[in-house]
């Protein structure tokens, strides 16, 4: 696994994963051209810049796996560790970032080639800035998270922090106190600092302590030279900032969100840089809406709702959060369910940050597989008695469908299907179709030209037969699959025959799932009372 962004882009490369475009590029078309690419685009010369874009990096669940260093299956498992064996950062005296060092009139954001995305955009945003703060009162130790940065001046820009987080309660802080905030907001680093930054922590919890223990070290920290706060030492650019302390006065945004919609004006508070620090010959990560923000939130969740699970005692056998949920609203979960555990699996997963709907199957259904799980909701559900829903729950404020009342923060409404199976249903209704040999079988084996070997075998002794399977199935009722494959010798047709033999003679019945036995033994089922009179 690569160990930092620039190390990350080779990889990619090496995969096939990544383009390098040589050609001049209008810097208005790069977000429009990383849409189209089924790769991520390093282009090397935009037209006005000095300075190479990089974006789409992570916008595929494929190049996810590459900058992990596994499956994308297996990611989950990466951020569980960093969970539950967090690593501390390791302070160190300087870094790549540190090479280059703008400040003053120097700081000119203008200069960084920071794509427009969406038409409908405020603005140039900066997308990939995996931001550092501290609690002012020193409570709470240090933060992260990823936001989004609108430029408005060669040394100002805004940040979007109108949903109710972490550094909104730093920020408030600082507010009160009318001081500015000392941030740092660090562009271009390794996926693992992005998605650890991205998981919504409880309030003291720090993300960059589950970034160290994703990667089995603690992750290196170097001080900004113009704010009091650490920088990620081997990014590819770091911007020394302070949010300052004007509230939620100005107008901010829009933007398109990982909603895959545009999210509407909002109202924040404004950020001063004060420094750019930076490698060498860095290079700019342009992080690319929505699916840059979507694909790696997939992780986050899915370790979330195993963790939660866990402690709700219900084994979880596969979770799939799905992308048309933009990873983050919607869970299929997959269990070996006790009675009762579909609806305990179901209020443990939508307690989950901005969970919104959740689909509990049992584990013979592929959650990946959104044709098998429509058929779980179809086949095993009773709405009355499987759907729940539950009101005026947490919600995520850039969800469109909410209903927004000035002066009030929305709440949302939460639901869960429990597509288990009912203990109250014989699960012998839930028999899948399954084909006979399909297992030994294979089609190829019978294309080509005729080998002329299907010749009818000798005609068995039925009557002989028919006595053997009589005493089969006087010990133990059995399908006619099972007796075909037990007679294979005696051919198909003359199991068929034999079994019509002992029908004809009235001794031959079925149990009650389908297998055939002997009338009147105890493996017999019987009529339902209603048919025993009459027609």
């Amino acid at each position: 696994m690569a160990e930092n962004f620039r190390e990350l882009l080779g990889e990619l490369r090496a995969a096939d994963q990544l383009v390098e475009i040589g050609r001049t590029v209008d810097i208005r078309h790069i977000a429009a051209l990383v849409d189209q690419s089924d790769k991520a685009l390093l282009f090397t010369d935009v037209a006005g810049y000095d300075m190479p874009v990089v974006s789409g990096v992570i916008n595929h669940r494929d190049r996810l796996a590459v900058a992990m260093g596994c499956d994308f299956g297996g990611i989950e498992a990466k951020v569980r560790a960093g969970l539950d064996r967090p690593v501390e950062p390791r302070s160190v005296n300087s870094g790549p970032a540190r090479e280059v060092l703008l400040e003053g009139d120097a700081v000119d954001l203008y200069r960084l080639p920071i794509p427009l995305f969406s038409v409908l955009d405020g603005g140039p945003m900066i997308t990939a800035g995996v931001t550092l703060a501290r609690d002012p009162d020193g409570e709470h130790g240090l933060n992260a998270g990823v936001y989004r940065y609108l430029v408005k001046e060669k040394a100002l820009t805004g940040i979007d922090i109108v949903t109710p987080n972490n550094l909104r309660r730093f920020a408030e802080k600082a507010f009160a106190r009318d001081e500015p905030l000392p941030i740092s907001i660090n562009i271009g680093t390794h996926p693992i600092e992005v998605i650890a930054a991205t998981y919504k922590a409880p309030i003291g919890t720090s993300e960059v302590a589950i970034a160290g223990g994703m990667r089995g070290e603690g992750l290196a920290l170097t001080p900004c030279k113009t704010v009091d706060i650490e920088c990620i030492a081997d990014a590819e650019i770091v911007l020394e900032a302070e949010i300052l302390p004007t509230g939620w006065t100005r107008p901010e945004g829009r933007f398109g969100e990982f909603t895959r919609l545009m999210g509407g004006l909002h109202w924040n508070p404004l950020v001063r840089v004060n420094a750019i620090a930076m490698r060498r010959e860095a290079v700019y990560y342009a992080l690319h809406m929505p699916w840059e923000n979507i694909w790696p939130s997939g992780p986050i969740y899915e370790a979330a709702v195993r963790r939660v699970c866990h402690e709700a005692g219900v084994q979880v056998t596969a979770v799939n959060i799905t992308p048309g949920g933009c990873c983050h609203w919607h869970a299929v979960i997959a269990i070996r369910p006790h009675p009762g555990d579909g609806k305990n699996a179901i209020t443990a997963a939508l307690s989950v940050a901005d969970m919104k709907h959740v689909t509990v199957v049992e584990d013979d259904i592929d959650v990946f597989d959104p044709v098998d799980v429509e058929w779980a909701v179809a086949t095993r559900v009773q709405a009355d008695r499987d759907v729940l829903i539950i009101s005026n729950a947490r919600s995520k404020p850039l969800d469109p469908s909410l209903r927004i009342e000035p002066g009030k923060v929305p709440t949302t409404a939460k639901m869960g299907i429990d597509a288990t199976i009912s203990d109250d249903v014989p699960r012998a209704r839930f028999h899948r179709i399954a084909y006979a040999y399909a297992d030994s079988v294979r089609l190829e084996d019978y294309l080509g030209p005729a080998n002329g070997t299907g010749k009818a075998a000798a005609r068995p002794d039925i009557d002989a037969l028919a006595q053997r399977i009589r005493a089969d199935i006087e010990e133990a009722p059995a399908y006619f699959a099972d007796l075909a494959e037990r007679y294979a010798d005696e051919g198909f047709q003359a199991v068929a025959r034999a079994l019509g033999r002992l029908h004809e003679d009235e001794i031959l019945w079925q149990d009650a799932e389908g297998r055939h036995c002997l009338k009147d033994s105890r493996f017999a089922a019987q009529p339902p009372a209603a048919r025993r009179v009459g027609s």
